[in-house]
């Protein structure tokens, strides 16, 4: 014990000392930042009060995503409070679900695929659509497979995109197809067996691609219109890709190109996106292209 004493008193000692020390190196320069008063409480009530937090917005959850009358909160209540759900409860949770996936069905799913397969009108009868969709989580009338079920529906959405996308873009098959009919009629202008027309402006004397060769050219793109959607020269900076990793316009052209020439493409739809809207490229649009033949990367 006294060993332990002799050690406590020396310990004491040198705190003090410490102390001391301190007080007198201590200067103005030396002052330390003010320590934070942080309020505490006890566990009890910071645990009652996070619970409560985390009740804010749970009102707007309970009405706009769940669709609950709030007025029967002790109802909602009552069912928070019981946990286990009994046989009558699993029940009544099976309709309510029901009655929410109804809901996005006429409010939501019905009109979502109506609106991608017409702008104009609805086409799914909405009665035979709700018969379907009951019969499909049914598991009744699988007379019709549901890989068969999918394929019919898959068939049928792409005839009615693609008639949606006729009536929305047609007209520029029309104009393009009046313009290549005159553009060939011009001296300078080639037409080649698929349909691709070019002029050249400048003719090189380098080596021609191969579709498997990388190319680098310069290069603007037009509508018929004179509208720019794509130019290396105001990137200044030419691109670098394979001759055959491109529209067959591109592919057609560059093959016939020699490096160091510099034509001028005019395009028809099928030999550009066709039906595929391509950025501020429209459906079924003739393209312009001026383009330079500048290199070849040999794989």
């Amino acid at each position: 014990m006294k060993h332990i004493r002799i050690f406590c008193f020396s310990l004491l000692a040198l705190c003090c000392i410490g102390t001391m020390a301190a007080g007198k190196k201590k200067t103005k320069k030396d002052k330390k930042a003010p320590v934070e008063v942080v309020d505490t409480v006890s566990v009890d009530t910071f645990s009652y009060a996070c619970g409560k937090a985390n009740t804010q917005g749970l009102k707007n959850y309970l009405v706009q995503r769940l669709g609950m009358d709030t007025t029967y909160m002790d109802d909602f209540m009552k069912g928070f409070d019981q946990i286990l759900l009994t046989e009558a409860d699993k029940k009544a949770k099976a309709r309510l679900a029901g009655i929410e996936i109804r809901t996005q069905l006429e409010t939501q799913i019905l009109p979502n695929v109506n609106k991608q397969i017409s702008d104009s009108a609805d086409i799914v009868v909405k009665d035979m659509f709700i018969q379907g969709f009951k019969d499909g989580l049914m598991g009744a009338n699988m007379h019709i497979s549901m890989d068969s079920t999918q394929k019919i529906v898959s068939k049928q959405a792409a005839y009615y995109q693609k008639v949606k996308t006729e009536k929305l873009y047609g007209a520029n098959r029309a104009a393009g197809e009046e313009f290549l009919k005159l553009n060939a009629k011009k001296d300078s202008v080639k037409t080649t067996p698929s349909g691709l027309q070019y002029k050249e402006i400048k003719t090189g004397t380098g080596e021609k691609p191969q579709p498997t060769h990388k190319v680098t050219v310069h290069y603007e793109g037009r509508l018929i219109d004179g509208t720019v959607f794509d130019s290396s020269y105001q990137r200044n900076k030419p691109a670098t890709f394979a001759c055959g990793q491109v529209i067959k316009g591109w592919t057609e052209a560059l093959t016939m190109m020699p490096v160091g020439s510099k034509w001028e493409l005019y395009i028809p739809q099928e030999l550009g996106y066709g039906a595929r809207e391509q950025a501020k490229i429209p459906p079924f649009s003739t393209l312009i292209f001026t383009v330079e033949l500048l290199g070849i990367e040999k794989q």
